[in-house]
C-alpha cells in the first residue's frame, strides 16, 4: 500500500513484477458503477467492519457503511473504537487497484486512529462519488493537506486489520493480520523498519505527509492462525 495508509501499504507490499502491474494497469482505468462498491446488506457490512477487530473492541465500536451519498454512521460506539471498510479508492495513486470494485478493507481505528483516517476516507469518498478522477482526487487532497483541512496523525494513532474476510488486491486477497501506526513523518529506521528480519514495514506517505508502520500478526480477529511467512 503505497501513498495511503491503511490498507494501501499492503497493496504495494505485495505487488508482484512490474510487468504484472503494467498488466493490471488498464484492468481498472476508471471507476465502476457504484452499485458495484456498495454492500447491499447492511448488516453484513457491519459485521465485515467489525471483524477488523476482537470482537472485545470492535463489538463497542461505531462503526460507519458506506452509501450512495458517502460514509454514514450505522452504529454508534461506546468505546472510542472507530470500524470501517474501506474501498479501492483509499489505495496510493500508483495502485493498480484504486478503481477495483471488489476491495474491501475492514479498518478498527483506536480514537486518535479515527480522527486521522476518517476525515481522510470520508475526503477520498466524496471526491470518488463525486466523479473525480484519480489524478484530480490528488491534488485535491494535497491542496487539502496544504491548507491544513485534513488532520496530521496525533501520537498513539493506530487500527487493527485483523479481517479474514477483508480483500486487499487482486493479487493478495486478505493478506496477513495485521497492526498499523500511524505517525508524523519520520525516518523508518528509527523503529528498525524495513530492515532485514525485522517484523516492522513501513511506508513513507508524502502525500499524507506521514508514516505508516505495519507490524503482521500471527492471527486474525477469530482466533484462527494467519499465513505462514511473509509474502
Amino acid at each position: 500500500m503505497k501513498s495511503n495508509w491503511k490498507f494501501t501499504v499492503v497493496m504495494l507490499i505485495v505487488a508482484l513484477s512490474s510487468a504484472i502491474a503494467q498488466d493490471a494497469k488498464t484492468k481498472y482505468p476508471t471507476m465502476a458503477p457504484l452499485e458495484q462498491y456498495l454492500i447491499a446488506d447492511r448488516d453484513a457490512e457491519i459485521a465485515l467492519a467489525r471483524s477488523a477487530g476482537p470482537m472485545s473492541i470492535s463489538s463497542n465500536a461505531e462503526v460507519l457503511v458506506l452509501t450512495k451519498h458517502g460514509y454514514e454512521t450505522a452504529v454508534k460506539g461506546t468505546n472510542g473504537f472507530t470500524c470501517i471498510v474501506e474501498r479501492g479508492w483509499s489505495a496510493g495513486i500508483d495502485d493498480t487497484d484504486f478503481w477495483n470494485p471488489k476491495l474491501r478493507g475492514p479498518l478498527c481505528l483506536n480514537e486518535a486512529g479515527a480522527k486521522f483516517e476518517i476525515p481522510v476516507t470520508v475526503k477520498r469518498t466524496e471526491l470518488a462519488l463525486a466523479g473525480r478522477s484519480k489524478a484530480e482526487i490528488f491534488e485535491e487532497l494535497k491542496a487539502a493537506y496544504a491548507k491544513k483541512e485534513l488532520p496530521a496523525p496525533e501520537p498513539g494513532a493506530m487500527c487493527y486489520m485483523l479481517s479474514k474476510q477483508g480483500y486487499l488486491n487482486d493479487r493478495a486477497g486478505h493478506w496477513h493480520p495485521h497492526l498499523m501506526f500511524f505517525v508524523p513523518e519520520i525516518d523508518p529506521k528509527v523503529w528498525g523498519a524495513n530492515a532485514a528480519s525485522s517484523p516492522i514495514l513501513a511506508i513513507e506517505d508524502p502525500i499524507e505527509r506521514m508514516t505508516l508502520f505495519l507490524v503482521p500478526l500471527s492471527q486474525w480477529s477469530d482466533g484462527t492462525p494467519g499465513p505462514n511467512g511473509m509474502d
